[in-house]
Order: C-alpha cells, then sequence, then structure tokens
C-alpha cells in the first residue's frame, strides 16, 4: 500500500472517530485547504527575497507544518472527490510539458501565453515536439 492510501486511510480513521465526516463536504474542505495554504503562504509574506534561508528555524518548523496541514485537507478532498491524486499530478505534468516547451519555456518565468514563439512557427498552444497545432 502507498504512502498516500495509507494517509488517506489514517484520516478516514481520524475523522470517523471524531464523528466529523458530516463536515467534510467537498467545499469545507477546500476552503480549509485554502485558509491553510494562506497560512503556508503568511511565513513568506514579508520575506526581501523569498528565500528559504531567510527563514528561521522556528519559522521553518511552522512551514513544515503548514504544508502537513495543506496535504491532510488535500487527500480528504482528493478522498471525497474520487481523485487519485498521483495520477492527476502525473496528467498535469503532461499538459504542463506540452504548455511549456523546452524550446520556450527554459529559463522563463512568463506564463504560456506570454512565452515567445516556438522555433519553427509552431503555436505556443500546441503539443509539444513542434506538430500541428489545435487549430
Amino acid at each position: 500500500m502507498n504512502d498516500l492510501i495509507q494517509l488517506r486511510n489514517a484520516l478516514r480513521q481520524f475523522a470517523n472517530e471524531r464523528d466529523w465526516e458530516q463536515f467534510h463536504t467537498p467545499k469545507n474542505l477546500a476552503c480549509a485547504l485554502s485558509v491553510e495554504a494562506a497560512e503556508l503562504l503568511e511565513h513568506f509574506q514579508w520575506l526581501k527575497a523569498g528565500v528559504a534561508e531567510e527563514l528561521g528555524e522556528r519559522a521553518r518548523t511552522e512551514v513544515r507544518l503548514e504544508m502537513a496541514d495543506v496535504l491532510l485537507y488535500l487527500v480528504q478532498l482528493a478522498d471525497r472527490l474520487d481523485v487519485d491524486l498521483v495520477a492527476a499530478a502525473r496528467e498535469k505534468m503532461i499538459l504542463n510539458a506540452a504548455k511549456y516547451p523546452v524550446a520556450t519555456a527554459r529559463g522563463n518565468a512568463a506564463k504560456a501565453g506570454h512565452l515567445p514563439p516556438f522555433p519553427g512557427g509552431r503555436n505556443e498552444e500546441g503539443p509539444p515536439g513542434g506538430g500541428p497545432s489545435k487549430e
């Protein structure tokens, strides 16, 4: 059994023991996930460069625990919506590879619609490898 499934099962048991399933609607879990993500972001809000070296030991511990909160709510939301997170992440990586081809995205933080044209005139929304665009 993989780690995410074990975590999901432990979260199910935790909620069941407390009779919390009734509160774990997709809306509530998505809201809680958003709140925890904001709490994570708060640790980086006023950093000068936003690099890890700016965080002290206490802040690093707090960041680690906020990251855990985000993961826990994400796993619970995926469970409620019957989403295989690993499969969804793999699918998204394939989509991102097509959206951000190495030839145009390497070293460039621009969003997909603002990337330079693909060498050879390929539409940046087209498939990887310079094939025909979706149009």
